[in-house]
């Protein structure tokens, strides 16, 4: 079971990558819950598939173009701990932004997200210890 959750998630990037949104919004739960790193402009969380496209559109429209770049993927059980680079580039300097998102999956969809800076925090949330 948690090879597909990794399986999902890997599709998560694929179509974030490829820009294809309505790829996104389907690996979605319809309630699923993202809380953005702690000191992120909007602060969320964000609740609901509608909210979280939402908010995930204004992002992408700060960049002419970006990406995310996957690091590594851990499987805890119902949850994927991925440490990833996100890239943009277009408007101001290039971002390169570093991170790793605990995301929860449910039912074959992604349920929650919890993004985090620090490697260790991420862990420790997701149970485990590095």
């Amino acid at each position: 079971m948690s090879q597909d959750n990794v399986e999902l998630v890997r599709a998560l990037f694929e179509a974030w990558n490829a820009r294809d949104m309505d790829g996104v919004r389907e690996l979605h739960d319809a309630d699923v819950v993202m809380r953005p790193v702690s000191d992120w402009p909007e602060q969320g969380p964000f609740v609901g598939r509608t909210t979280l496209m939402r908010f995930i559109e204004q992002l992408r429209d700060t960049w002419d173009a970006d990406t995310m770049e996957a690091i590594s993927f851990s499987d805890v059980g119902d949850r994927v701990v991925v440490r990833f680079v996100w890239h943009g580039a277009g408007h101001g300097p290039d971002a390169n932004l570093e991170m790793t998102d605990v995301l929860t999956l449910c039912k074959g969809r992604i349920c929650g997200h919890e993004l985090f800076w620090d490697q260790t925090d991420a862990v420790e949330a997701a149970g485990l210890r590095e």
